[in-house]
């Protein structure tokens, strides 16, 4: 218990005892001293968890209401509140998950309670970062880094740096996102000793360094976390490890190489990975076949599928949901089932932005545009990239959005839209800093 947390608890039993009509004499008799009593309620002394406990009975109030301020009925609603709000965020209802968040942090009753706070502004953090609004969620986060680190438990800190880093790295910071994630992990001064959650923040990190196009950097990073994460031996930093590396390994060229890293990982986490991260891993597997071996496109096509229906299945939000839709028009695409892949790229279309967000929305306009231009639908592409064109424009500059201005860019060109084409390729240009 804080100094300011001590003297709220003498203050509260100092304003209760005299609500009661007692002396402190009274209060005290015949377990404690008065003087004792006195120096609780100046905040000098700090009552032991029994000593709480009697003070609570001999003054007819839960030791919830002395110890927080707030009655076991209050502590019992903010509890209920959070975890609706956990469930919404869970859930992909992105939009209510940040508004019951943010009602939390507006409730009074809420701010004596240091550990339920953190649990709501990293909440709220997390819900912003997914509605796409990733200033409010580094504003956040490096509040909870800085003014609530007291009492954080080392879990904690893991998880606001490695949300830290990704928002850094998906606003395109990618300075600031590496410059947090090789603090966080101690680079540069020692090496970590790894646990899942640094394990997680360091695939992070080396998704950053193969953004920022650090290749060389990425593939040595990459082989120390392989190394730790067999090591350590868990599922999840042997996941962790296996994927981002695979990831890596593609991004330089070596598709062939990074295919049975994550075909292990795969295998791991068919034992014992929760449903929706399995379909995530599942779907970008079969995207990484489709795009090392092209021949192999009705296999991938099946892979996302069965991701789909998983993702489905489980209590996966509806941005997952339409991020596969896309994975599989696209191998829809490459088996030359143009129809099944208007069909899932138009059940796309029909998610609510809001809860989807622009990048994937973006996407699928990119997919409707190729799949109208195959139809030699001219105008009809041209509008679908004229409005991806417009969830590009307020997104940051990212490789991510450098690949998809220049895909707009080929397409438009081949539709006949020279201005537009030209536009894209300055946008796709600038997003890699010429």
């Amino acid at each position: 218990m804080g100094v300011t947390s001590q003297g709220m608890v003498g203050e509260r039993i100092k304003a209760i005892r005299r609500q009661r009509g007692l002396s402190q004499a009274q209060l005290a008799h015949p377990e404690l001293s008065d003087s004792y009593v006195s120096l609780i309620e100046s905040g000098k002394r700090t009552p032991t968890p029994a000593v709480l406990e009697l003070l609570a009975q001999k003054l007819d109030c839960s030791l919830t209401y002395l110890v927080n301020g707030v009655t076991a009925e209050q502590m019992e609603e903010l509890e209920l509140g959070l975890r609706f709000a956990r469930m919404a965020l869970d859930n992909g209802e992105l939009v209510e998950a940040r508004r019951r968040f943010a009602e939390l942090l507006q409730d009074s009753h809420l701010t004596g309670l240091a550990s339920l706070r953190q649990d709501a502004r990293y909440g709220y953090a997390l819900a912003a970062e997914a509605c796409g609004d990733l200033p409010d969620a580094i504003s956040v986060l490096t509040a909870l880094r800085t003014d609530d680190a007291e009492g954080q438990s080392q879990e904690r800190r893991v998880q606001v740096a490695l949300a830290l880093c990704r928002c850094y790295r998906e606003l395109g910071d990618l300075q600031a996102a590496a410059h947090v994630g090789e603090g966080s992990l101690g680079l540069g001064v020692s090496r970590p000793v790894w646990d899942d959650g640094l394990m997680e923040l360091g695939s992070t990190l080396l998704s950053v360094y193969i953004e920022r196009g650090d290749l060389l950097r990425a593939r040595q990073f990459a082989t120390e976390l392989l190394t730790a994460a067999e090591e350590l031996g868990t599922p999840r930093a042997l996941v962790a490890a296996l994927w981002n590396a695979a990831v890596t390994i593609e991004k330089m060229g070596s598709g062939e190489e990074a295919l049975p890293l994550i075909e292990r990982a795969l295998a791991i986490h068919s034992e014992n990975g929760d449903p929706r991260n399995l379909a995530r891993l599942r779907a970008s597997y079969g995207m990484m076949l489709l795009r090392t071996r092209p021949e192999e496109a009705p296999r991938a096509r099946d892979l996302c599928l069965r991701s789909l229906r998983e993702l489905r299945e489980s209590s996966a939000g509806v941005a997952a949901v339409t991020l596969c839709l896309t994975y599989v028009a696209q191998t829809e695409i490459a088996s030359g089932r143009i129809p099944d892949a208007m069909e899932h790229a138009l059940e796309a279309r029909e998610s609510d932005p809001e809860r989807v967000g622009n990048v994937i929305m973006a996407e699928v306009h990119l997919i409707l545009g190729q799949l109208y231009w195959l139809q030699e639908r001219d105008a009809d592409c041209l509008a679908e990239l004229a409005l991806a064109k417009q969830l590009l424009e307020q997104l940051p500059a990212t490789r991510k959005a450098a690949e998809t201005w220049q895909a707009i860019a080929e397409i438009t060109n081949r539709a006949g839209d020279q201005g537009l084409g030209t536009t894209a390729y300055q946008r796709a240009l600038a997003c890699v800093g010429l």
